[in-house]
């Protein structure tokens, strides 16, 4: 919630709408019987306050955990609630990386013996994902059917072994037809899923729940987002090389080094709903694991997309030429770290 200028209540907040406020605030119940540990990251002079009470300063930018049941004990309760407000001085805070910290097993045993323990319901906004996923399938489907040839080239793990197969099918030209563009698209939302779902972190439990929960509609417009981003990222790589083949003076290798890129990236990306479906069942099991195999699925793509772009260069004209090797440097290895930066180690 959001408190507007000159009112005396507070109102809901609206993602967009409200984006100018620096403060957000929402009501909880803090039972100090029971451990509220809260785990997010904070950029520097975040402060969070307890109605109205400083509780927590953010002297640098880490990730922090703090319980707040703690902190509530010399703090009394609004109607048998608290206020929480989470408020930086330069910018609106993140509240996306406010998480429950989960409860050992020993925490919880002890609390499934407590006579009349009260629990909250955790609920999670997994349709939205599932529904993606069915489109995923149905896509990759449609797409068999209606281009066989080119579907069998790009999939049939003999082709993606195979150094001639560059020069045959769809990868003749990339991006110049119809059912090189759609399988694009395919592989753009196979993979914007599955970053929507690591940054979502999927099953939110309790607090970022109780404090700002993801609809179904924040998932959809993130994930489509995601996707129209990657799809205008791989489309722009290919002016982006020709531009540096031609700075480079290695317009020669433009070509090959895009279909390399393009084979990679669309075979890699076929495992890609695989590990969403992973990610999906086992997430309340084990979190943490889950999340790092995630992470290590889109780090896999990127990398040994990279790798076998480098691989197949060689074979046209050594890598251990210096000048080759800064050139693919400028337009490999660079975007691959920034790639890697904002995907994975940024969460």
């Amino acid at each position: 919630m959001v408190r507007r200028e000159g009112a005396t209540q507070l109102v809901p907040y609206v993602a967009g709408r409200h984006a100018a406020y620096n403060a957000l605030h929402q009501w909880l119940n803090i039972t100090q019987a029971q451990p509220f540990n809260i785990r997010f990251t904070a950029p520097k002079d975040l402060c969070l306050f307890l109605n109205n009470q400083l509780i927590f300063k953010a002297d640098f930018s880490a990730n922090y955990n703090i319980d707040l049941a703690k902190h509530s004990k010399g703090v009394a309760p609004v109607e048998g609630k608290f206020l929480l407000t989470v408020w930086h001085p330069e910018q609106q805070p993140n509240v996306s990386s406010f998480q429950n910290q989960p409860r050992s097993q020993a925490q919880v045993n002890e609390l499934n013996d407590r006579p009349l323990s009260v629990r909250m319901r955790e609920y999670v906004n997994q349709n939205a994902f599932i529904l993606f996923l069915l489109v995923i399938g149905l896509v990759y489907g449609a797409l068999r059917k209606n281009f066989p040839n080119d579907f069998s080239g790009l999939f049939r793990f003999g082709s993606f072994l195979n150094p001639h197969a560059l020069e045959e099918g769809v990868l003749v030209k990339p991006i110049r037809s119809l059912s090189s563009l759609l399988f694009v698209l395919a592989f753009s939302l196979t993979l914007a899923l599955l970053i929507a779902a690591i940054h979502t972190n999927v099953q939110q439990i309790n607090l970022f729940n109780r404090l700002f929960p993801v609809s179904e509609a924040d998932i959809t417009t993130k994930v489509l987002f995601y996707t129209l981003l990657i799809f205008f990222i791989i489309l722009f790589k290919y002016l982006f090389l020709k531009i540096m083949g031609f700075i480079f003076g290695l317009e020669q290798v433009v070509q090959l080094q895009y279909r390399e890129f393009i084979r990679s990236m669309l075979f890699l990306g076929m495992f890609l709903p695989l590990v969403m479906l992973l990610y999906l069942s086992l997430y309340t099991i084990i979190p943490e694991t889950i999340l790092l195999i995630s992470n290590l699925a889109v780090s896999f793509v990127l990398v040994i997309t990279i790798m076998r772009v480098f691989a197949t260069v060689n074979k046209k004209a050594p890598v251990l030429n210096l000048h080759l090797f800064s050139y693919l440097c400028a337009t490999e290895v660079i975007p691959l770290a920034i790639m890697l930066k904002l995907i994975v180690f940024n969460f």
